[in-house]
Protein backbone atom coordinates (compact mmCIF):
# COMPACT_ATOMS: atom_id res chain seq x y z
CA UNK A 1 0.00 0.00 0.00
CA UNK A 2 0.99 3.17 -0.79
CA UNK A 3 0.00 6.03 1.73
CA UNK A 4 0.90 9.98 0.37
CA UNK A 5 0.12 12.36 3.19
CA UNK A 6 -0.08 15.88 1.41
CA UNK A 7 -0.86 18.71 2.94
CA UNK A 8 -4.00 20.15 1.74
CA UNK A 9 -7.25 19.18 0.19
CA UNK A 10 -6.44 20.45 -3.02
CA UNK A 11 -2.83 18.73 -3.24
CA UNK A 12 -5.00 15.28 -2.86
CA UNK A 13 -7.12 16.68 -5.34
CA UNK A 14 -4.80 17.33 -7.91
CA UNK A 15 -2.76 14.03 -7.44
CA UNK A 16 -6.07 12.03 -7.46
CA UNK A 17 -6.87 13.48 -10.98
CA UNK A 18 -3.22 13.07 -12.23
CA UNK A 19 -3.88 9.58 -11.67
CA UNK A 20 -6.96 8.89 -12.99
CA UNK A 21 -5.58 11.06 -16.68
CA UNK A 22 -2.28 9.03 -16.56
CA UNK A 23 -4.33 5.81 -16.96
CA UNK A 24 -7.37 7.05 -19.13
CA UNK A 25 -3.95 8.36 -21.24
CA UNK A 26 -2.75 5.42 -21.94
CA UNK A 27 -5.69 3.23 -21.77
CA UNK A 28 -8.16 5.02 -23.25
CA UNK A 29 -11.04 2.72 -22.64
CA UNK A 30 -10.34 2.71 -19.29
CA UNK A 31 -12.89 1.19 -16.77
CA UNK A 32 -13.36 3.42 -13.71
CA UNK A 33 -14.89 2.76 -10.73
CA UNK A 34 -16.34 6.16 -9.09
CA UNK A 35 -17.54 6.62 -5.60
CA UNK A 36 -19.83 9.58 -4.81
CA UNK A 37 -19.68 11.79 -1.77
CA UNK A 38 -17.78 14.04 -0.88
CA UNK A 39 -14.12 13.00 -0.14
CA UNK A 40 -14.02 12.53 -4.12
CA UNK A 41 -15.11 16.17 -5.30
CA UNK A 42 -11.95 17.76 -5.18
CA UNK A 43 -10.72 15.34 -7.37
CA UNK A 44 -13.46 15.00 -9.74
CA UNK A 45 -13.91 19.19 -10.02
CA UNK A 46 -10.18 19.40 -10.73
CA UNK A 47 -10.55 16.54 -14.10
CA UNK A 48 -13.22 18.58 -14.94
CA UNK A 49 -11.80 21.93 -14.81
CA UNK A 50 -8.60 20.36 -16.84
CA UNK A 51 -10.82 19.22 -19.51
CA UNK A 52 -12.70 22.09 -19.86
CA UNK A 53 -9.49 23.93 -20.19
CA UNK A 54 -8.30 20.95 -22.83
CA UNK A 55 -5.53 19.92 -21.12
CA UNK A 56 -7.15 16.73 -19.97
CA UNK A 57 -7.16 13.40 -22.06
CA UNK A 58 -10.17 12.57 -24.20
CA UNK A 59 -12.94 10.20 -22.12
CA UNK A 60 -14.62 9.44 -25.00
CA UNK A 61 -13.91 5.20 -24.62
CA UNK A 62 -14.03 5.43 -20.83
CA UNK A 63 -16.60 3.07 -18.77
CA UNK A 64 -17.50 3.68 -15.58
CA UNK A 65 -18.93 1.34 -12.79
CA UNK A 66 -20.97 3.00 -9.36
CA UNK A 67 -20.01 1.63 -6.09
CA UNK A 68 -23.37 1.75 -5.06
CA UNK A 69 -27.22 3.21 -5.65
CA UNK A 70 -30.44 4.05 -3.20
CA UNK A 71 -33.36 1.56 -3.37
CA UNK A 72 -36.64 3.39 -3.26
CA UNK A 73 -35.98 5.88 -5.11
CA UNK A 74 -37.47 7.24 -8.74
CA UNK A 75 -35.36 6.95 -11.62
CA UNK A 76 -34.15 10.36 -12.44
CA UNK A 77 -34.57 11.27 -8.91
CA UNK A 78 -31.51 14.21 -7.99
CA UNK A 79 -30.35 12.43 -5.52
CA UNK A 80 -29.66 8.83 -6.99
CA UNK A 81 -26.05 8.08 -7.20
CA UNK A 82 -26.18 7.70 -11.09
CA UNK A 83 -27.76 11.55 -10.95
CA UNK A 84 -25.20 12.58 -9.12
CA UNK A 85 -22.16 11.26 -10.82
CA UNK A 86 -23.46 12.41 -14.54
CA UNK A 87 -23.93 16.05 -12.77
CA UNK A 88 -20.59 15.91 -10.72
CA UNK A 89 -18.48 14.36 -12.87
CA UNK A 90 -19.63 12.24 -16.26
CA UNK A 91 -21.59 14.72 -18.42
CA UNK A 92 -18.90 17.10 -18.02
CA UNK A 93 -16.08 14.74 -19.32
CA UNK A 94 -17.97 13.82 -22.15
CA UNK A 95 -18.66 10.04 -21.11
CA UNK A 96 -21.45 9.14 -23.08
CA UNK A 97 -24.40 7.90 -20.49
CA UNK A 98 -24.63 4.62 -21.75
CA UNK A 99 -21.13 3.81 -20.48
CA UNK A 100 -21.71 4.65 -16.69
CA UNK A 101 -23.60 1.45 -15.30
CA UNK A 102 -24.85 1.33 -11.67
CA UNK A 103 -26.72 -1.53 -9.58
CA UNK A 104 -30.07 -2.05 -10.73
CA UNK A 105 -32.63 -1.15 -8.08
CA UNK A 106 -36.16 -2.23 -10.05
CA UNK A 107 -38.22 -3.44 -7.10
CA UNK A 108 -39.20 -6.32 -9.64
CA UNK A 109 -35.66 -7.11 -10.27
CA UNK A 110 -34.35 -6.30 -7.05
CA UNK A 111 -33.24 -10.08 -5.86
CA UNK A 112 -30.71 -11.34 -8.54
CA UNK A 113 -29.33 -7.27 -8.96
CA UNK A 114 -26.27 -7.80 -7.24
CA UNK A 115 -25.63 -10.68 -9.18
CA UNK A 116 -26.20 -9.13 -12.55
CA UNK A 117 -24.15 -6.19 -11.64
CA UNK A 118 -21.43 -8.39 -10.79
CA UNK A 119 -21.34 -10.14 -14.07
CA UNK A 120 -21.61 -6.71 -16.07
CA UNK A 121 -18.06 -5.62 -14.28
CA UNK A 122 -16.51 -8.98 -15.14
CA UNK A 123 -18.05 -9.26 -19.21
CA UNK A 124 -16.69 -5.10 -19.12
CA UNK A 125 -13.15 -6.97 -17.79
CA UNK A 126 -12.79 -5.83 -14.71
CA UNK A 127 -12.27 -2.52 -13.19
CA UNK A 128 -8.51 -0.76 -13.81
CA UNK A 129 -8.93 2.22 -10.73
CA UNK A 130 -11.66 2.28 -8.24
CA UNK A 131 -11.81 5.50 -6.90
CA UNK A 132 -12.84 5.38 -3.31
CA UNK A 133 -13.44 7.24 0.22
CA UNK A 134 -13.63 6.45 3.41
CA UNK A 135 -16.17 6.50 6.62
CA UNK A 136 -15.51 8.26 9.88
CA UNK A 137 -16.05 4.67 11.38
CA UNK A 138 -13.91 3.04 8.56
CA UNK A 139 -16.44 1.88 5.61
CA UNK A 140 -15.81 1.89 2.38
CA UNK A 141 -18.99 1.97 -0.22
CA UNK A 142 -21.92 0.87 1.92
CA UNK A 143 -20.19 -1.74 3.96
CA UNK A 144 -20.46 -0.70 7.82
CA UNK A 145 -18.38 -2.24 9.76
CA UNK A 146 -18.94 -6.22 10.48
CA UNK A 147 -19.54 -6.39 6.48
CA UNK A 148 -17.80 -9.53 5.27
CA UNK A 149 -13.94 -9.16 4.09
CA UNK A 150 -14.96 -11.22 1.02
CA UNK A 151 -18.52 -9.72 0.10
CA UNK A 152 -19.54 -8.91 -3.15
CA UNK A 153 -22.70 -6.63 -4.42
CA UNK A 154 -25.73 -6.74 -2.34
CA UNK A 155 -28.63 -5.04 -0.58
CA UNK A 156 -27.80 -3.76 2.78
CA UNK A 157 -29.94 -1.77 5.39
CA UNK A 158 -28.81 1.72 5.81
CA UNK A 159 -27.98 2.49 9.46
CA UNK A 160 -29.61 5.06 11.95
CA UNK A 161 -26.41 7.01 11.75
CA UNK A 162 -25.82 6.77 7.89
CA UNK A 163 -29.28 7.50 6.96
CA UNK A 164 -28.83 10.53 9.40
CA UNK A 165 -25.52 11.64 7.86
CA UNK A 166 -27.04 11.75 4.33
CA UNK A 167 -30.23 13.84 5.27
CA UNK A 168 -28.16 17.12 4.34
CA UNK A 169 -28.93 15.82 0.48
CA UNK A 170 -32.45 15.37 1.46
CA UNK A 171 -35.41 17.45 2.80
CA UNK A 172 -35.64 15.05 5.91
CA UNK A 173 -34.23 12.21 7.08
CA UNK A 174 -37.59 10.65 6.40
CA UNK A 175 -36.97 10.96 2.78
CA UNK A 176 -33.21 9.00 2.88
CA UNK A 177 -33.77 5.37 1.74
CA UNK A 178 -33.21 2.55 3.95
CA UNK A 179 -31.94 0.32 1.65
CA UNK A 180 -28.63 0.23 -0.51
CA UNK A 181 -27.12 -1.69 -3.29
CA UNK A 182 -23.23 -1.53 -3.04
CA UNK A 183 -20.37 -2.90 -4.16
CA UNK A 184 -19.24 -5.27 -1.55
CA UNK A 185 -15.62 -5.72 -0.52
CA UNK A 186 -14.85 -8.65 -2.15
CA UNK A 187 -15.69 -6.89 -5.70
CA UNK A 188 -13.66 -3.69 -4.35
CA UNK A 189 -10.41 -5.88 -4.39
CA UNK A 190 -11.21 -7.21 -7.58
CA UNK A 191 -10.38 -3.59 -9.15
CA UNK A 192 -6.78 -3.37 -10.35
CA UNK A 193 -5.89 -0.18 -8.54
CA UNK A 194 -7.43 1.15 -5.51
CA UNK A 195 -7.50 4.85 -5.42
CA UNK A 196 -8.37 6.23 -2.15
CA UNK A 197 -8.93 10.10 -1.19
CA UNK A 198 -9.63 11.31 2.26
CA UNK A 199 -9.40 14.54 4.21
CA UNK A 200 -10.19 16.36 7.41
CA UNK A 201 -9.69 15.25 11.17
CA UNK A 202 -13.29 13.63 11.37
CA UNK A 203 -11.24 10.87 8.87
CA UNK A 204 -8.08 10.69 11.13
CA UNK A 205 -9.18 7.66 13.19
CA UNK A 206 -10.50 5.46 10.32
CA UNK A 207 -7.72 6.05 7.94
CA UNK A 208 -5.28 5.06 11.00
CA UNK A 209 -7.40 1.75 11.56
CA UNK A 210 -7.40 1.37 7.83
CA UNK A 211 -4.20 1.42 7.08
CA UNK A 212 -1.88 0.36 10.41
CA UNK A 213 -4.55 -1.44 12.28
CA UNK A 214 -5.31 -4.94 12.42
CA UNK A 215 -7.18 -6.89 9.57
CA UNK A 216 -10.35 -6.68 10.77
CA UNK A 217 -14.41 -6.61 9.78
CA UNK A 218 -14.83 -4.08 12.49
CA UNK A 219 -12.75 -1.86 10.74
CA UNK A 220 -13.94 -2.48 6.45
CA UNK A 221 -11.37 -0.03 5.55
CA UNK A 222 -8.59 -2.45 6.36
CA UNK A 223 -9.46 -4.60 4.05
CA UNK A 224 -6.99 -2.35 1.58
CA UNK A 225 -4.17 -3.70 3.26
CA UNK A 226 -5.03 -7.18 1.09
CA UNK A 227 -4.84 -5.09 -1.97
CA UNK A 228 -1.58 -5.47 -4.17
CA UNK A 229 -2.17 -1.47 -5.40
CA UNK A 230 -3.95 0.58 -3.56
CA UNK A 231 -2.78 4.16 -3.39
CA UNK A 232 -4.10 6.33 -0.26
CA UNK A 233 -4.03 10.25 -0.80
CA UNK A 234 -4.77 12.48 2.63
CA UNK A 235 -4.50 15.78 3.34
CA UNK A 236 -2.52 16.53 6.59
CA UNK A 237 -5.50 16.47 8.64
CA UNK A 238 -6.44 13.14 7.95
CA UNK A 239 -2.61 11.94 7.98
CA UNK A 240 -2.80 13.02 11.86
CA UNK A 241 -2.92 9.76 13.50
CA UNK A 242 -0.74 7.24 11.50
CA UNK A 243 2.22 6.83 13.44
CA UNK A 244 4.66 6.14 10.39
CA UNK A 245 3.46 9.92 8.91
CA UNK A 246 7.08 10.61 8.12
CA UNK A 247 8.04 7.93 6.92
CA UNK A 248 5.30 7.46 4.24
CA UNK A 249 6.35 10.84 3.38
CA UNK A 250 9.70 10.39 2.88
CA UNK A 251 9.17 7.52 0.67
CA UNK A 252 6.90 9.80 -1.51
CA UNK A 253 9.22 12.34 -2.14
CA UNK A 254 11.85 10.13 -3.07
CA UNK A 255 9.77 8.22 -5.29
CA UNK A 256 11.38 7.22 -8.95
CA UNK A 257 9.77 9.47 -12.11
CA UNK A 258 8.99 6.68 -13.67
CA UNK A 259 6.39 5.20 -10.68
CA UNK A 260 4.85 8.81 -10.58
CA UNK A 261 1.60 9.55 -12.64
Amino acid sequence: MEVVPLATVAEVGALAADTIEALVRSHPEAVLGLATGSSPLPAYQELVRRHRAGTGPSYAGVRAFLLDEYVGLPAGHPQTYRETIFRELTDALGVDRDRVASPDPSPDLLPGAGERYEEAIRAAGGVDLQVLGIGGDGHLAFNEPGSSLGSVTRLKTLTAQTRADNARFFDSVDEVPRHVLTQGLGTILRARHLLVVASGAGKADAVAAAVEGPLSASCPGSVLQLHPHATVLLDEAAAAGLARRDYYREVFDHKPDWQRP
